[in-house]
């Protein structure tokens, strides 16, 4: 903690004997600093000097450890809320937190209903095969293409140090500090604030199921731990199991809740990020991720993920809270006063797994429109934006799992069913209710599967060039880019028209109804065409086509199906009070909305 006569050093390890603080600034010495005893396991020393090192003393950029006396002799281990380290297994740095945040308090996150995320892996997002990863500042450089995109939130996998230079993230050894191969704090800094300026907001992706395994200096912290397991930071008993590691956090500590809850805060506030996502809460809340079994119940987790929420909508009530808990359990999203967790959304497994299917199969006659149904109207007791609807995350397109156009066609995703079905996928992720999500280079059409060392293809940007446009389109109305789609970012929806046998569905969107807010989505899932397609529409008049999947403009292979504005008049179909006929293109999405 700096101040202006040097910097003041605190770390809990209740079962020390003796706790010294050893650096550059004392010539790594193990008994010129010790630290003194606190209540409640606390050691805690003051170190004068000038932060600018002018008149010596301790610094900024000096290196520094803590020597902890235990029980089973002497241990040197890192700050476990270190702003920065050399690399994992290397020493914590001091660092000078201040930044010239000058031009950022102007933005303002996007409302909720607005969102339109896009997940990020720093590594890979813009980087060339065979080398180091990229960095937070070869990210900045692309930051226009998601603006063109359409996109206006960035979230980024973790970010807090891993072991190696290579990693999704999810492995974390030091979760206060910046991962030192994507360019340690001042880089964060600089590319959230280079996002904001984009008009881009930035969710930070946190691990709090599990720590490591490796490279975690946490592990018997102060020397004490039960039956070979972790110690003070971790539980000591069976509760420790993980399908990460055998390093589940002792929720049950008030120090861990608080560590861990400090963590989170810390994102938000010293770093000015716009949000967070929570990964895998179930195994937060559940030993071995079955929440329908008692015996399982973490009560001490649930406990740590209200708190974190509570504070967050506290402090920061503009900023997001997203869980990737994938049970659809209305409990995450329900308050805190309700006795939920207080999440704002999160990631829906109900949406993801049966549209993937109904898109990625060959034949059409197994695509369950039905399932495609539920998967548009499914709603719990949340905001509509209680769910984050997406076809590819992280999770779905790794470990061997491709990325969609390559599902629908291994040895040719760049084939027209690939680009057809694949975007059909995209044409619900940003029409039904939720919060749309794509994955990084969907819109370039990027194949096989996500790995840490595998950058984006840039060169599919010249390629795709029409898929872009499509993704850019689809963003745009999502967003009611031309005020004549507020319907998509309401709360109504009602599938309407469900076709088993042709394959089509069609649904409405709106907020308050009426021209400019009533928003229709018709998709024809088969491989077949339609002239003249007779369907039910809630309001009479003209309908305009402002986005046809089968346009030349995204593939010069592309049908360019007559799908001419249509007129509905008065007879009811499909529950609605008007009929119309409009021209459908095959594996084709019509978005249909009325002029005011």
């Amino acid at each position: 903690m700096l101040h202006p006569g040097g910097v003041a050093f605190r770390v809990w390890a209740p079962n020390a004997r003796s706790v010294a603080v050893a650096g550059d600034f004392n010539g790594w010495s193990t008994d010129r600093h010790p630290m003194a005893r606190e209540q409640g396991g606390y050691w805690s020393v003051d170190i004068e000097g000038a932060l600018d090192g002018r008149n010596g003393g301790v610094k900024t950029g000096d290196e520094y450890v803590f020597v902890i006396e235990g029980p089973s002799g002497e241990l040197w281990r890192k700050d476990p809320y270190a702003r920065d380290v050399d690399h994992s297994n290397g020493n914590a740095i001091i660092v000078d937190p201040s930044f010239d945040w000058s031009g950022d308090e102007g933005f303002r996150m996007p409302p909720w209903h607005d969102l339109v995320i896009y997940e990020m892996h720093v590594g890979t997002f813009n980087d060339t095969p065979g080398g180091p990863p990229g960095d937070l500042s070869t990210a900045v450089a692309r930051l226009r293409h998601l603006v063109e995109l359409g996109v206006n939130a960035i979230q980024i996998m973790p970010i807090g140090e891993f072991p190696g230079d290579h990693s999704w993230g999810y492995n974390p050894a030091d979760i206060f500090a910046v991962e030192s191969a994507y360019g340690a704090p001042q880089a964060l800094k600089t590319f959230v604030r280079a996002a904001h300026e984009c008009g881009l907001a930035v969710i930070v992706d946190v691990v709090y199921n599990h720590l490591g395994p490796s490279d975690l200096d946490l592990w018997q912290f102060d020397g004490w731990h039960e039956d070979g397991k972790g110690g003070i930071y971790f539980y000591n008993d069976w509760r420790s199991s993980t399908p990460w590691g055998d390093t589940r956090p002792d929720y049950g500590r008030l120090e861990v809740r608080r560590f861990l809850q400090d963590n989170a805060m810390f994102w938000l506030d010293e770093f000015h990020a716009d949000g967070l996502r929570f990964d895998m809460t179930l195994f937060i809340r559940t030993v071995h991720g079955n929440p329908h079994d008692s015996g399982q119940r973490l009560t001490h987790g649930e406990e740590l993920l209200r708190a974190i929420n509570q504070e967050i909508d506290a402090r920061f009530p503009w900023k997001i809270s997203i869980a990737e808990d994938l049970q659809d359990e209305p409990w995450i999203t329900r308050s805190p006063e309700a006795g939920g967790a207080g999440f704002d959304s999160q990631w829906s497994a109900a949406f993801v797994h049966p549209v993937r299917e109904a898109i990625i199969g060959r034949d059409d006659a197994h695509r369950s429109m039905w399932a495609v149904r539920d998967a548009i109207a499914r709603r719990d007791d949340s905001d509509v934006t209680g769910r984050v609807v997406y076809t590819e995350s992280h999770d779905e397109v790794a470990n061997g799992r491709a990325r969609v156009p390559s599902d629908i066609w291994p040895e040719n995703p760049g084939s027209w069913f690939s680009r057809k079905r694949s975007t059909l996928g995209a044409v619900l992720v940003f029409t039904a209710p939720g919060i749309p999500m794509l994955f990084q280079g969907q819109e370039l059409l990027e194949d096989e599967w996500f790995r840490d060392t595998d950058p984006i293809d840039w060169g599919k940007q010249d390629r795709f060039e029409g898929i872009f446009r499509l993704y850019r389109d689809l963003a745009r109305l999502r967003r009611n880019w031309w005020d004549d789609s507020r319907g998509l970012r309401g709360g109504n929806v009602n599938v309407f028209h469900v076709n088993d046998t042709d394959k089509v569905i069609a649904f409405h969107r709106w907020h308050h109804g009426g021209p400019g807010d009533d928003v229709v989505v018709v998709i024809n899932f088969a491989n077949r065409s339609h002239d003249s397609y007779t369907l039910g529409l809630p309001r009479g008049g003209s309908w305009q086509v402002r986005f046809n999947s089968d346009s030349r403009h995204y593939s010069d292979d592309y049908g360019d199906h007559p799908a001419h504005d249509t007129h509905a008049l008065p007879g009811a179909r499909d529950g609605l009070p008007c009929t119309a006929a409009i021209g459908l293109g095959p594996y084709t999405a019509l978005i249909l909305t009325q002029q005011e």
